[in-house]
């Protein structure tokens, strides 16, 4: 058999699909790396002594798996059960989920454009290679309309990308970066300009998730970021965020701008 060069490392979390199940642990196949398979010894299934195997496992569940060994050719690995917390299970497992749906997504953007089978790969592998996972890239281009761009990808179907991620992901939060340029000439200057930062961070809210955080950024800029949990929330934010810290430099005399970048 050749040599698989594609698989996990040592350690890694994966997730696998149960093929068999013996007395003495069970197979599976890797979801994600294909033609690998492993096997979780009983001692590896669950804590304390395990009495009946088939409480735990079954053929055809889905798994989230710690890589403890792997052979030298990589067509299989030996894999724990008991080494992997709730929590990360969780987290890997909705990680997963993620990265089935986002090449859905990319299947549909493939038929909106008139991409072929080939086409649809090869972007996928650009899109991962750039941002690290397919649903990251959604992500992203949900959150910011140039980070494609930014990320040097060009053509007709980044508009298609960006209305699809927009429409069907929800990031965990959206972020907005901006710089205030401000200056006043008065004897109460640098208090003017403080009052006015604490007014935009007074828009912060724990309850609704809300947060507005103002840095010098080198006289007369300074950095407001803010974080909301969807885009509709933090461009009203923005737009009270801003005007809250303008206002009150224009009002006693100084001059005040604003730009998002």
């Amino acid at each position: 058999m050749s040599e698989i060069t594609n698989t996990p490392n040592e350690g890694e979390l994966v997730v696998a699909s149960v093929t068999t199940v013996k007395q003495n642990g069970c197979y599976v196949k890797l979801d994600e790396f294909e033609g690998v398979e492993g096997f979780i010894f009983i001692g590896e299934i669950a804590s304390g002594w395990v009495k009946n195997i088939r409480v735990y496992v079954r053929e055809g569940q889905r798994l989230i798996c710690k890589v403890m060994r792997t052979r030298k050719d990589g067509t299989s690995l030996e894999l724990s059960l008991k080494s992997v917390s709730e929590e990360r299970r969780r987290e890997r497992l909705q990680e997963w989920k993620n990265e089935q749906r986002a090449h859905q997504l990319l299947k549909v953007l493939g038929e909106k454009v008139g991409w072929n089978e080939e086409d649809i790969r090869t972007s996928g592998e650009e899109l991962i290679d750039a941002y690290g996972g397919l649903y990251t890239a959604f992500e992203e281009a949900a959150m910011n309309e140039g980070s494609l761009v930014d990320a040097g990808f060009e053509g007709e179907w980044l508009k298609d990308f960006i209305e699809i991620a927009v429409e069907n992901i929800i990031p965990a939060f959206v972020e907005i970066r901006g710089i205030l340029t401000l200056s006043i000439n008065d004897v109460n200057g640098v208090e003017i300009i403080q009052k006015a930062l604490l007014a935009a961070e007074a828009l912060s809210s724990l309850e609704e998730e809300i947060e507005v955080k103002c840095h010098y950024n080198g006289a007369p800029e300074y950095r407001i970021e803010l974080k909301a949990p969807d885009f509709k929330t933090a461009e009203s934010i923005w737009e009270n965020a801003t005007k809250a810290t303008l206002d009150h430099v224009l009002s006693a005399g100084g001059e005040a701008t604003s730009y998002r970048e």
